[in-house]
């Protein structure tokens, strides 16, 4: 006989590790809770500009628009922070960025708090 091989589940949604996801009660795969603590703490920071960089080393700033519990960012009024490197960006103004390619968020810093921060985590650790 020959071996099976590995299927992914159907209702996987992209960008997301297996052991990411948990299964809703309607049977969609759901991010687990400690993504859904950034998507918690990114939602208090729309309309503030952000720099998101991608992990191909492109890096976008601009205010965010939207977030979604996949961490996918919409941002408004983009600039690219090295344009000489990335001229073919210059004409973007809107973007939408899939959560899966970001590598990192640069934040402003009157936008976090850290004392909130701490407690999330404190309460993420302990299980609630």
């Amino acid at each position: 006989t020959r071996p099976s091989r590995f299927r992914p589940s159907a209702n996987r949604q992209p960008g997301l590790r297996q052991q990411e996801q948990q299964t809703s009660s309607s049977g969609w795969r759901e991010p687990r809770a400690s993504k859904m603590l950034f998507f918690s703490y990114f939602k208090e920071l729309v309309g503030k500009e952000v720099t998101v960089e991608l992990k191909n080393d492109l890096a976008i700033r601009g205010i965010l628009h939207s977030v979604d519990q996949y961490l996918n960012i919409k941002l408004e009024n983009t600039r690219v922070v090295d344009q000489d490197k990335y001229p073919h960006m210059l004409s973007v103004r809107n973007c939408f960025i899939r959560g899966s390619v970001v590598r990192y968020v640069q934040l402003p810093p009157d936008g976090v708090d850290i004392d909130i921060l701490h407690d999330a985590t404190r309460r993420e650790a302990r299980g609630g």
